[in-house]
């Protein structure tokens, strides 16, 4: 029977959940407006779904894990969206893709994980080993930012490590580690310790690096363009600045003139004294 404590934090972790699954949200409204998936991977949601039903299998084979069929069931549904979006609007390989890994997936990889689970265990054993996958998938999703996260130290930027989903996915690791403390399942409690260090690490690389600015040509040593200098007598901004003509002050101008001598250029400097009082108006 589940304490009141018990039901606050599956609740929590109910809601946090609902929340995370809506992410990808904005993602897929973009995919509709433009017709096309842009270049997206359909991976990760084909994934969430594998793991949202091992999740409600699981829960069914167990009591008092309502709670738990409840967020999974609302995940398999939003899942299901996602990826019929995907394969809606995919190019014809990408479609093929998707397809085809979700027939492996979601059909063949959880059908044999079903009848395996049914027909050749029992009992206790069977959660235990049904248990055991669900742990392994679900870690394998938290270990996932391994490569933003590697990303972010070797540019020293956080653009793309979303900080909202980062915090989002730490508050809801935390929520379903003390609802599986607190139940004594170690199947849900141990995925979401592992969750709960890398969202951990995620958030410290992001108050680490948010602040930092790099000058991407000076890390990568590339050339700079030259600025052009100015005086404070320039109203404009020319590549050498000379000093203002004033109106009784002669000046030089030189020209350059290119004449043809037997097939051959030659350049011959003329220079003209220009009275500046001569200059019209």
């Amino acid at each position: 029977m589940q304490t009141p404590i018990i039901f606050v934090f599956g609740i929590l972790g109910n809601i946090v959940s609902f929340l995370v699954y809506l992410a990808p949200a904005p993602t897929f409204h973009r995919i509709v407006k433009k017709k096309s998936t842009e270049g997206f991977e359909c991976v990760p949601y084909v994934v969430a779904l594998l793991s949202s039903m091992l999740w409600i299998y699981y829960a069914t084979l167990k009591s008092n894990e309502t709670l738990l069929i409840t967020i999974n069931s609302v995940g398999c549904f939003i899942e299901t969206i996602y990826i019929s979006i995907y394969i809606i609007y995919a190019s014809k390989h990408a479609r093929l893709r998707a397809i085809k890994l979700s027939l492996v997936l979601d059909i063949i990889v959880f059908g044999s994980i079903l009848l395996f689970t049914l027909f050749f265990l029992q009992g206790p054993q069977r959660v235990e080993v049904l248990g055991w996958i669900s742990v392994t998938l679900s870690a394998s999703v938290y270990i996932a930012p391994l490569t933003i996260m590697k990303q972010v130290i070797r540019t020293k930027s956080v653009e793309f490590m979303p900080i909202s989903l980062s915090f989002a996915l730490l508050l809801n690791a935390v929520m379903w580690f003390f609802y599986g403390l607190l139940l004594r399942d170690i199947y849900i409690a141990v995925p979401n310790t592992v969750g709960f260090i890398f969202g951990l690490l995620q958030i410290i690389l992001y108050c680490i690096f948010k602040n930092s600015k790099i000058d991407y040509a000076e890390e990568h040593k590339l050339p700079t363009a030259i600025k052009p200098e100015t005086t404070s007598n320039c109203e404009q901004i020319h590549p050498v600045c000379s000093l203002p003509i004033q109106d009784d002050q002669d000046f030089d101008i030189t020209v350059t003139v290119s004449v043809e001598n037997g097939g051959e250029n030659v350049v011959e400097p003329q220079q003209s004294t220009v009275d500046s009082h001569d200059q019209p108006n």
